[in-house]
């Protein structure tokens, strides 16, 4: 699939296919035979249907998992808001080919493929404040790559990102879609010190007001705030959703990515699990606008996927249980 405009996007987001309640009524329908109380799994029940819902089978599975991480690069950097460098992104990308990051650790704990996209590090993107960060034509390669990347035999997707400056993109998108002042926003991300943390909120402003005229469309956002990791994350996303498969979000960047969706058609981030709530400080309130509720609060802040990651273990947990444990009749055990 390669959209070629906005509008062929927007459309695609506006007929993504739902899932059928099949599916999710003969998995609920087993675990009210299993050997326990009635909800007394708590959520793992609730991810045991949820799987069964987008899977489209009874019994979920969980084997063929892949992690994405996409990498970017960002203008925006120019105006101090990151701790780090901005060739720590490449460095990074490097960090994660020889193995060495925590979500190669994590990806091999949670029996997951882990993928790793650079999109373009050696060309920043444009500083939000003065330029667009993205032309159309920019913003949609971008999308493409991550809505392709997301092939059609697998049981579940988990998105994460590397890419120095972006939870200044991502708070900037936050503030366009969802209003409020910029310091609501902005956190530590690499670990800013307080004047970090006011030219982080500084530089978003000054984008909103540069790009206030075009930011009623969320597409419009993602362009001219985000990144091209950021745009990539909503083509995955969407790309899962095109193929029913459930979705599993990372933190505060990831969440920030996909919130454009959530804004064209409210339903359209019903296939997506919040991993984890992060330590950066509007990852909280962005997860209630989009109405997810987090599976793990660790105060995790590194990104990369890695809060999803350990989240897919409680997945594992879930799938255990509701196709491994026998029913009241299979073990002789009394209801009454």
């Amino acid at each position: 699939m390669q959209f070629k405009s906005l509008n062929e996007l927007r459309s695609a987001i506006t007929t993504a296919p739902a899932a059928s309640d099949h599916f999710a009524d003969l998995a609920a329908s087993r675990q009210n035979t299993l050997t326990k109380p009635q909800g007394s799994l708590g959520r793992l029940e609730e991810l045991a249907i949820w799987l069964a819902r987008w899977q489209g089978r009874e019994k979920p599975r969980l084997d063929r998992i892949k992690i994405i991480v996409f990498a970017g690069s960002h203008g925006v950097t120019a105006q101090g808001v990151s701790a780090f460098p901005a060739e720590v992104t490449a460095q990074m990308v490097a960090n994660f080919a020889a193995g060495g990051a925590a979500i190669n650790q994590l990806a091999r704990l949670a029996n997951a493929e882990l993928e790793v996209i650079p999109l373009q590090i050696d060309k920043p993107t444009g500083d939000f404040t003065r330029t667009v960060a993205m032309s159309e034509s920019e913003f949609l390669e971008a999308v493409n790559a991550g809505y392709n990347s997301v092939g059609p035999d697998l049981d579940l997707v988990s998105l994460g990102e590397m890419g120095i400056g972006n939870t200044t993109t991502a708070a900037a998108i936050a503030t366009a879609l969802f209003g409020g002042d910029a310091q609501n926003w902005v956190g530590r991300g690499t670990g800013v010190d307080d004047a970090g943390l006011q030219r982080k909120a500084a530089a978003i402003n000054a984008g909103i007001a540069r790009h206030a005229g075009n930011l009623d469309d969320p597409l419009q956002v993602a362009a001219r705030l985000g990144g091209r990791e950021l745009a990539a994350m909503l083509g995955a996303a969407l790309g899962a959703r095109q193929h029913s498969i459930p979705l599993l979000l990372d933190g505060f960047v990831t969440t920030a990515a996909v919130a454009p969706l959530f804004k064209i058609a409210r339903g359209s981030l019903n296939h997506a699990v919040a991993g984890h709530v992060s330590a950066e400080a509007g990852h909280r309130a962005l997860l209630q606008a989009l109405e997810l509720s987090p599976l793990l609060d660790l105060g995790m802040r590194l990104g990369e996927g890695s809060g999803a990651a350990v989240a897919i273990n409680l997945l594992h947990a879930a799938v255990a249980c509701h196709n491994g444990m026998a029913s009241f009749e299979q073990a002789g055990v009394s209801q009454n």
